[in-house]
């Protein structure tokens, strides 16, 4: 009997550096290619002018008090400014917070509080939300702050600088210039002198988990985790210094910063940033424009990519691979994207933030029916197996369990909340995703739902998934999501949102008589609610906990408490 247990063999050494000595050797061996090409910004930088913006950044770093640990939060869309940040905190031992662009005045303020905020470095805007505005209410100390002393903020004791990305002057604000000039003043020699205490073990980054369960907590990431993940990540889609990557995806998120920048510069490709956040057209006219090699997205980019009316326009022969993550894959769109796109290599990856993040990611030859219905194999370097949730023990391969990580790749903890941290990573260093799936013989995995999501119904145990894969076979249904509410007789029943294909129409009755007699009774949706649209995080995430909390206050009764496996 094979169990249900795999390790990530290879004959290449993980990276034993931190980032900034990473990129130092990558500029020197490519000094002349492109490392960055901000398409938006009309911004270009070869690997030595990149490193050297970079070192600037650090020295400006420095110059501000930022010291070996201290922590650095960006808040901001995408930019050129942004991707030589995340290098410039590297280097000077800081821990990078990726603070996400749609974040509100709660979230924004939550999230500055949990990971005790040093200094914020911050853009103009996000679509309707006005940064310096909603900064300068929740910190009204800012508006008689000198820029040339610390902060003393009621709210945020340990916010001592605010950075504008922006060169207006605002209160209380230091001016990207401004910031820059500081750097003049600390030596090439001093920030060498940091650079080498740092160590590839230290936490660089604080990653907030997209709130997909809840609350945000802060993922505490290292240089050996993030570096070795992008190298990796980029190995599978076999990268090197002659590749474009398009990254339409954000820099907060592990997606952009982890599977775009470093996958890039692990690799000495070049990073192309079409606009400041996700735009099919601008995506389309970069990489047409730039003779981009390599796209990333989650499903729903690359769909809105393929239908924009002016797609067929767009030379997209450059493109040979990529990443498609975040979300499962319906096979058109897949070839949709090999076919018409040409990303005949086009990957699949998954993992979570927790682990720096992809565990699982299928190799450019998989036939499509792979790429669709799995996420791939263990990386390299790493483990994974699938127990059963209630003993614990490796399951054999086949059954259903949940999916565990163990390697270079695991966070060392949430920052701030080690309750938290305990009930994710056991005694074994076993990080539990939470995420139910079955590995088959050749070791490729298939997700099959969250654990925290399984329905039990009197006794009965449902998975949503399995009831969302059958009712987005209606041919009037376009998506469907299965979630479980509180019901005073069974515990839980079974509600289904349902969005329905354009110029559609039907009645829960009729989704009722659907399932009737081709699933099992118990699984059939007792609550069924249209919907447009559905909550999602900014990556495009849906939020299930979001819609159980909807759904219970529509019904009247109290939401089901769910147990946090991640």
């Amino acid at each position: 009997m094979k169990l249900s247990y795999d390790q990530g063999v290879s004959n290449v050494p993980l990276i034993g550096k931190t980032i900034g000595d990473l990129l130092d050797e990558v500029a020197l061996e490519h000094a002349a290619s492109e490392a960055l090409v901000s398409v938006f910004e009309n911004k270009r930088f070869t690997y030595a002018q990149f490193l050297d913006a970079v070192n600037g950044c650090g020295r400006a770093l420095m110059a501000l008090g930022v010291n070996k640990g201290d922590r650095v939060g960006i808040w901001s869309t995408n930019c050129a400014a942004w991707a030589i940040l995340q290098f410039a905190t590297a280097k000077t031992g800081a821990i990078l917070v990726n603070i996400n662009p749609a974040y509100r005045l709660h979230e924004l303020e939550f999230t500055l509080q949990q990971s005790e905020c040093n200094v914020l470095i911050l853009g103009e805007g996000f679509k309707d939300a006005d940064y310096m505005g909603m900064i300068r209410e929740m910190i009204p100390e800012l508006a008689g702050a000198n820029t040339r002393s610390d902060l003393k903020s009621r709210k945020f004791p340990h916010l001592r600088r605010i950075v504008s990305l922006s060169d207006k002057k605002q209160p209380g604000m230091i001016p990207f210039a401004a910031f820059e000039a500081m750097g003049r003043d600390i030596s090439a020699d001093r920030l060498a002198e940091r650079q080498a205490t740092l160590d590839f073990d230290d936490v660089i980054n604080l990653q907030y988990t997209s709130g997909t369960t809840g609350f945000p907590k802060g993922a505490m990431l290292t240089h050996q985790g993030i570096l070795n993940n992008g190298f990796w990540v980029g190995a599978r889609m076999r990268l090197t210094h002659l590749d474009r990557l398009c990254i339409p995806v954000p820099f907060y998120h592990c997606f952009g910063m982890v599977l775009g920048n470093l996958a890039c510069v692990t690799h000495g490709a070049t990073m192309v940033l079409p606009a400041p956040h996700f735009s099919p057209l601008a995506t389309l006219q970069a990489v047409a424009s730039e003779r981009c090699t390599a796209l990333h997205g989650v499903p729903t980019m690359f769909v809105a990519e393929l239908n924009h009316p002016e797609f067929k326009s767009f030379d997209c022969s450059s493109l040979r691979t990529g990443i498609m993550a975040g979300a499962p894959c319906p096979v058109e769109v897949m070839k949709r994207v090999i076919d018409e796109m040409h990303c005949r290599e086009i990957t699949i990856a998954c993992g979570m933030t927790e682990t720096s993040p992809v565990c699982n990611q299928t190799e450019p030859d998989d036939p499509i029916e792979v790429r669709v219905g799995t996420i791939g194999k263990v990386m390299p370097h790493q483990e994974q197996k699938i127990i059963s949730s209630d003993d614990g023990r490796i399951l054999p391969r086949g059954e259903q369990g949940e999916l565990c990580y163990r390697g270079y790749q695991v966070m060392r903890g949430y920052y701030n909340n080690p309750e938290a941290t305990r009930q994710t990573i056991d005694e074994a260093g076993w990080l539990h995703s939470g995420d139910l799936a079955v590995m088959d013989e050749r070791g490729y995995v298939r997700i099959t739902g969250r654990l925290k999501d399984m329905i039990c119904r009197g006794g009965e145990k449902i998975f949503p998934r399995e009831v969302e894969e059958f009712l987005f076979t209606h041919p009037k249904i376009a998506e469907a999501y299965v979630i479980g509410v509180p019901d005073r007789y069974y515990g839980e029943e079974v509600m289904a949102w349902v969005r329905l294909k354009e110029a559609q129409s039907m009645s829960a009755e009729e989704v009722r008589a659907f399932c009737k007699g081709k699933i099992m009774d118990y699984k059939i949706p007792k609550h069924i609610k249209f919907v447009s649209e559905f909550p999602t995080t900014v990556t495009g995430k849906i939020q299930k906990y979001k819609m159980r909390e909807i759904s219970a206050k529509e019904l009247g009764v109290e939401p089901v408490k769910k147990t946090e496996a991640a």
